[in-house]
């Protein structure tokens, strides 16, 4: 509820030096005190506890709530008469309803992974960014110049890997958010992981999910120190305090702070300037209660509250020129004014907001601390401005009302308790059915053997065989009215009053599931066989709508927290002393990042989450990486880089932009196909070709070696005819030669044989004469000297060795 009172508060308007005082602290650890542990200054509605208190009990009961633990009193009120439980003997133990519930919620969020992203938006990282994007786009503009250069001279001009390059500018636009990541940002992510990791933030995650189901409310806080440098701290939201605020997210409060309970030990340790004599003094007027209902179990602590106070500061600087004609600038406090009518200096002065931190003892007027805050976190784009060390969200707040999800149905937990307390009240006072036996309807039964037919003889027969003997006419010939002797007695009205508490149990457990929106199919509890599976999932994915707001709160506290840490990190860099302590702790995990480590303090990031898609989201994108892969349109390759992507709408991005790919793939691929069967079939055309003419070439080549052998045949054949010839002319000229020789030899012979004759006929005619001249003288005839027919050659024709 708003404060009424605000005017305990100093002013803000008065100068530095007195706002750093003592004084003023303490002014404002009792203002603080006196809205919250005030009884009297807490609303109209007459609270007789402080706003402190009041949370206090609220948060507590909410807490017990959820644990199933609420108290029993309220029950034992509402079924005692004037107070008297003496006729009842009920277990009193809450039906733990309320827990299944808030486990169900926290569970499924806690569990929920996610990336802490770092954005650089500083200039010399845009500028990076921007260099690596036109970098990109010259290569992909000058492909063909620089594949023609890489081909053709052997000189690389790509400036990136051209392996790499993606083909349109949606898949740069992609490639930008999926892949591209500048060293100075991996550092700070990793930085920011360290950090969380060594303050064991998953523990810290699930304790704030749990507080903002439960109650309504979340807080961590971030501090820094020179010995254990940037932590995270769980921050119970019962022990806070802090300005009045209409904002969910706690931006616009001037004032926050949690009381914590210390040991006097404790206390000595963190405030070593105390005396002896102090401590002495603040245990001896310890508060041990405050307000109504709120006691401290252990009575050896003090209450100290630790506060942020935010406020601002003047800058004030005199502005001199000088002889040379600059101008010189000297810090002065804000009480500097410059007199009138001076012109050689003047005034320049800013307001940026600074941040004081105070310790107090609740209930005393001992400070323990108040001074300006060291290492105060400044956005890099507003150095006016100033961050509180505490992370704040309360979803459903409203007029500084908080609303929880276990807020909303306490009162139907309540209602199911007393319906399970009626429901074993109703029980208790049941009675088993009976048996009526009528003994005189057994008395006119004769079982005619000798034996009587006594009431535990009936009662055996009826409970073993379930059959009875009666009689519908006594002995003497009346109509018996005990004709069935034996009866059941049965109690109904029980029954009825059970079904109807039952019906009224889960009336008010369906009111709970419409009230909070976790319905069957969230937990699973009674899903209906006949109902389809897209139809469950549906519910479930309402369901989880219901509960969002916890998961974005969750995921803002997360964020800011993150984003308080990369501002941490550049003033344990630029000013701790653990600075090389820290960066080695990083570097262990990534020693790339060493040197960018070293300058990080110069970036300016934004931070932002990329949180793992839930099961119904993750469905959904496997159903339409299915549907892809059945259609063929990615290949499985594709399906295993878009498993890996966190953010759903990246994922079916580059989906999308796959099958794209994947088409333009298939087509150059169909169309090479294509090319490369025309060119098949114009190589086999021409193969064929070629081989045809290649065989003809071989027909052409066979037949003139054919010819040139027939020829070189005929001309062998020739030869050798004309060698033959020749040799026969030679053999006839020869045997020409021979003949001829012959002939002359004949011929010579002849003569010689005329000559010879001729002399022997010529000595034969001398002779014949004489012996004619004798015969004539004698009378005798002359004698005859030729040949008849031997002297030619028969059957020799030289005509065949005429040369054709």
């Amino acid at each position: 509820m708003r404060n009424q009172n605000n005017n305990y508060f100093p002013s803000q308007t008065v100068s530095d030096i007195e706002k750093v005082s003592y004084e003023y602290g303490l002014k404002v650890a009792k203002a603080i005190e006196q809205e919250w542990f005030d009884a009297s200054n807490y609303g109209q509605g007459g609270y007789s506890a402080g706003r402190y208190s009041s949370n206090q009990n609220n948060f507590r009961k909410l807490r017990l709530y959820a644990r199933g633990e609420q108290p029993i009193q309220k029950y034992k009120d509402e079924l005692s008469i004037n107070g008297d439980l003496s006729y009842l003997n009920l277990d009193w133990k809450p039906v733990p309803i309320i827990p299944k519930f808030v486990d169900i919620v926290v569970n499924g969020m806690s569990d929920r992974d996610y990336k802490i992203k770092a954005f650089s938006q500083d200039p010399y990282g845009v500028e990076k960014r921007t260099a690596y994007m036109e970098s990109i786009m010259e290569d992909i503009q000058l492909k063909e110049l620089k594949d023609f250069s890489l081909k053709e001279l052997n000189v690389n001009t790509y400036k990136n890997d051209p392996k790499k390059l993606p083909s349109s500018k949606e898949e740069l636009e992609l490639q930008m958010q999926l892949t591209y990541k500048q060293a100075s940002e991996l550092a700070n992510e990793q930085a920011i992981a360290t950090i969380f990791e060594g303050s064991n933030y998953d523990l810290i995650k699930k304790r704030f999910y749990y507080d903002l189901a439960v109650l309504g409310i979340g807080a961590v806080k971030n501090n820094f120190t020179t010995a254990e440098g940037v932590t995270v701290e769980y921050v119970d939201p019962q022990n806070l305090v802090y300005s009045y605020t209409d904002s969910p997210y706690f931006d616009d409060i001037y004032y926050v702070g949690e009381v914590k309970h210390i040991s006097i030990n404790e206390l000595a340790k963190q405030f070593p300037h105390l005396t002896d004599s102090d401590l002495q003094e603040i245990e001896k007027n310890k508060v041990t209660s405050h307000g109504r209902g709120e006691t401290y179990r252990d009575k050896g602590t003090i209450r100290v509250l630790y506060f942020n106070y935010k406020t601002y500061s003047s800058h004030v600087h005199k502005v001199k020129q000088t002889r040379s004609g600059a101008e010189k600038a000297i810090e002065k406090d804000d009480n500097f004014n410059p007199p009138e009518g001076v012109e050689d200096y003047f005034k320049v002065s800013k307001k940026v907001e600074v941040l004081y931190e105070g310790v107090c003892i609740v209930g005393s007027d001992k400070l323990l601390k108040w001074e300006m805050a060291k290492n105060m976190i400044r956005p890099k784009s507003d150095y006016s401005k100033v961050k509180m060390n505490y992370s704040i969200v309360a979803p459903r707040m409203y007029e500084g009302r908080i609303e929880s999800i276990v807020s909303r149905i306490t009162g139907f937990a309540d209602m199911i308790q007393l319906t399970h307390l009626k429901l074993q009240q109703v029980m208790s006072r049941m009675i088993p059915d009976g048996i009526y036996l009528d003994a005189d309807g057994l008395a006119e039964i004769d079982l005619g053997n000798g034996t009587n037919y006594n009431p535990q003889e009936a009662l055996n027969m009826f409970f073993q065989t379930g059959s009875i003997i009666g009689r519908s006419l006594t002995q003497d010939g009346d109509p018996n009215r005990g004709k069935v002797p034996i009866q059941e007695i049965t109690s109904g009205s029980g029954g009825n009053k059970i079904q109807a508490l039952i019906g009224n149990y889960n009336y008010y457990l369906q009111m709970i599931r419409d009230t909070t929106g976790l319905n069957e199919a969230r937990d699973g509890s009674t899903p209906d066989k006949n109902a389809l599976v897209g139809i469950q999932k549906l519910a479930a994915a309402n369901s989880n709508t219901a509960t969002r707001h916890i998961l974005n709160a969750g995921m803002f506290l997360t964020t800011e927290i993150a984003e308080k840490l990369s501002l941490r990190i550049s003033d344990v860099i630029e000013y701790s002393p653990t600075k090389d302590a820290f960066i080695q702790a990083i570097g262990a995990h990534n020693v790339a990042v060493l040197e960018e480590l070293s300058n990080l303090h110069l970036y300016d990031f934004g931070i932002f989450l990329e949180l793992a898609p839930d099961e119904e989201e993750k469905q959904m994108l496997e159903n339409n990486i299915q549907v892809a892969l059945a259609q063929k349109t990615i290949e499985l390759e594709d399906a295993i880089d878009i498993r890996d992507i966190r953010n759903v709408k990246l994922a079916n991005q580059l989906l999308k932009l796959r099958r794209k790919k994947k088409e333009a793939s298939d087509q150059a691929k169909a169309d090479r196909n294509i090319q490369m069967q025309a060119a098949a079939n114009s190589r086999a055309a021409q193969q064929a070709a070629q081989a045809d003419m290649q065989k003809q070439q071989v027909l052409v080549k066979s037949q003139a070696e054919l010819e040139a052998v027939k020829s070189e045949l005929e001309t062998k054949k020739l030869m050798t005819e004309a060698q033959v010839k020749k040799d026969l002319m030679q053999l006839e000229f020869q045997m020409n030669m021979q003949i001829r020789q012959m002939e002359m030899q004949t011929i010579k012979d002849r003569e010689k044989q005329k000559e010879d004759r001729k002399d022997e006929r010529t000595k034969i005619q001398a002779s014949q004469q004489s012996e004619l001249i004798d015969q004539r003288k004698t009378g005798g005839t002359p004698k005859k000297f030729e040949s008849s027919g031997n002297d030619i050659l028969g059957g020799i024709e030289l005509g065949g060795f005429t040369p054709r």
